[in-house]
């Protein structure tokens, strides 16, 4: 006969994968940083069409209109992380143990943690391969990437005001414009605005206001930027881009969240983080695991862009 007294590690498990799966939803990236691919139900690679802009001609009369292709294609979304964390809780541990439902307890907030940042940085680093490394990645016939400008390869000013303007070239939205920096190139820009561009209140704070606000800084906004730091972002990048050479650096992210047409990045969860847990009789322990599976990729450049900076100075 089961009763509560004799069936804990059940109910147990119970109450873990509802605290797990409430903290997850707290903690990821926010959806707004990328188009949320709904119609991935089944397969590993989705192809989505696109389609180009078309070209209009002046039209006389009497005299044969023009026609004009329009170009199209295709990009893919593959369903590429399968991750997971798994412990167990030992009876003679229970027996023996002081505290051991608050080391599982915290056991659980670093499993979620732990997921919350892989994701965040697969996602950066899916924005820094969806450009071509050690070219400018030019959109209208201006750059989309480029080393800073500073001395050392620190940011400067130039290097936003250029990006607004690489942004205003290739119809990017204005509204909807954010980057994602490093805190030493946070630094940098808190030295150089010395306070006159930030605003207490951003506009996308209602965008933000779960985990990625509590672990990520609001720096300011500079030239329709809302700038925002991440410890997460592509690093390690050796380049040269137009006779500018850096070593050790870090890519700096730009792009557009106006809405899901304008967003560079687009995922697709085919597994959202699920948490199980059972009984091992043989070995005499509880077991938990928390698994997800995801696909990140990107959908469009012209709405993204990278400065590198020296990940060492400021």
């Amino acid at each position: 006969m089961q009763t509560t007294q004799n069936t804990t590690a059940f109910i147990e498990a119970q109450q873990y994968s509802k605290f797990i799966l409430e903290n997850l939803n707290d903690g990821l990236l926010p959806q707004a940083f990328y188009r949320n691919v709904s119609d991935f139900q089944s397969g590993t690679t989705l192809n989505i069409k696109t389609v180009g802009t078309a070209t209009i001609n002046d039209v006389q009369e009497n005299t044969p209109i023009i026609y004009n292709p329009i170009d199209t294609g295709t990009v893919s979304l593959s369903i590429t992380d399968y991750v997971g964390d798994a412990w167990y809780i030992t009876d003679i541990l229970r027996q023996d143990g002081s505290q051991v439902e608050q080391l599982h307890a915290m056991r659980a907030v670093e499993a979620t943690r732990a997921i919350q940042e892989t994701f965040e940085t697969r996602f950066f680093s899916a924005c820094n391969a969806a450009q071509t490394a050690s070219s400018n990645n030019a959109v209208n016939g201006f750059k989309h990437r480029w080393v800073a400008s500073g001395a050392s390869n620190v940011i400067s000013l130039d290097d936003i005001a250029d990006m607004q303007l690489a942004f205003d070239l290739a119809n990017v939205p204005v509204g909807g414009r954010i980057a994602i920096v490093s805190p030493r190139v946070a630094r940098t820009l808190n030295g150089l605005v010395a306070g006159e561009a930030v605003k207490n209140n951003p506009f996308f704070e209602g965008l933000v206001r779960s985990g990625f606000a509590r672990d990520h800084q609001f720096v300011a906004d500079i030239f329709g930027f809302q700038i925002w730091t991440s410890n997460r972002l592509a690093a390690g990048i050796s380049e040269t881009i137009s006779a500018r050479a850096v070593t050790n650096g870090v890519a700096n992210i730009f792009m557009s969240i106006a809405d899901d047409n304008a967003k560079p990045i687009m995922a697709a969860w085919r597994q959202p983080p699920r948490t199980e847990g059972g009984r091992n009789k043989n070995l005499k322990r509880d077991e938990y695991d928390v698994t997800a599976r995801w696909g990140i990729g990107a959908q469009r450049i012209d709405t993204l862009g990278i400065v590198i900076t020296d990940n060492t100075v400021y």
